[in-house]
């Protein structure tokens, strides 16, 4: 798929504001519901954000075998979630094992349905998104304990102002182009990287942080996780509309995949940097 001429069919008004504007419901759905309805808002939040994916990528990314798919998916989720909920002492490490069995469930969906057109390209698609969806439970121990509830409030919110920074800087100006055809720049990447450090920082009492320099790394490290899974994110969406996929179809499903796919990479980097700092 990919070209020398790789271009976006989309507006960039579109390939950007969308995915900037859906950064706070997605905020909003993480760190919002907990506070009113406890675990059971998270876990609720978690979900729609996995759904939401499941759905959203399987059109965009043209995987075939499409009810097949939706399912495999959708199940990888619910089991996700389900082994970091239902446990006394949940363990990220658990989340293998839904993968292993999940990836072998995309492997015989794959296997069976007719015709076997595009199987290694529809295998890797879904290798990814059932990655992205076990990744994002990893928000349901973000914020289990009272201090993880501040420290996860102000990940997700340093996650959220990194995205919605980078779009509208590479709405005006996506230069110096880091990759052909795509429009996204360095110099949004490095703003973005400034904004989740600045919230981090800013933040810093909510989140329960020893000291500035911790506040600054949280920041930093999760932006430039959400940066470059946004380039990829984007990538993805461009390819997808050269490949058939009308953008004037789904362009939601175009944006909501920019979205969730920067919070996923970002949900297992936020528990590990909260152990650590």
């Amino acid at each position: 798929m990919t070209s020398p001429a790789l271009s976006s069919a989309l507006p960039a008004r579109v390939h950007h504001l969308q995915p900037a504007a859906l950064a706070a419901p997605a905020v909003l759905l993480v760190a919002g519901l907990p506070e009113v309805l406890g675990d059971e808002g998270r876990l609720a939040g978690v979900l729609v954000l996995q759904l939401g994916l499941v759905l959203t990528w399987v059109v965009v990314t043209g995987i075939q075998g499409f009810t097949g798919s939706l399912t495999v998916g959708a199940a990888t989720a619910v089991a996700a979630d389900l082994v970091l909920v239902l446990p006394e002492r949940p363990a990220l490490g658990h989340l293998l094992v839904v993968l292993g069995l999940g990836f072998l469930a995309a492997v015989v969906q794959q296997m069976f349905r007719r015709p076997r057109h595009d199987l290694v390209a529809s295998l890797s698609g879904s290798a990814l998104l059932l990655t992205a969806v076990a990744a994002l439970a990893a928000l349901l121990l973000l914020g289990r304990t009272p201090e993880g509830h501040g420290r996860a409030l102000v990940a997700l919110l340093a996650v959220g102002a990194a995205l919605v920074v980078g779009h509208l800087v590479d709405l005006v100006l996506p230069r110096p182009l880091l990759a052909t055809g795509v429009p996204r720049g360095l110099l949004g990447l490095l703003l973005s990287v400034v904004a989740g450090a600045l919230v981090a920082f800013l933040g810093r009492d909510v989140g329960g942080s020893a000291g500035a320099v911790p506040a600054l790394v949280l920041g930093a490290a999760l932006a430039g996780v959400t940066a470059m899974m946004a380039l990829v994110a984007s990538y993805v969406v461009v390819e997808a509309t050269m490949s058939g996929v009308d953008p004037s179809l789904s362009p939601w499903a175009l944006s909501v995949v920019q979205t969730v796919l920067p919070f996923a990479a970002c949900a297992p980097v936020a528990l590990a940097l909260q152990t650590v700092l």
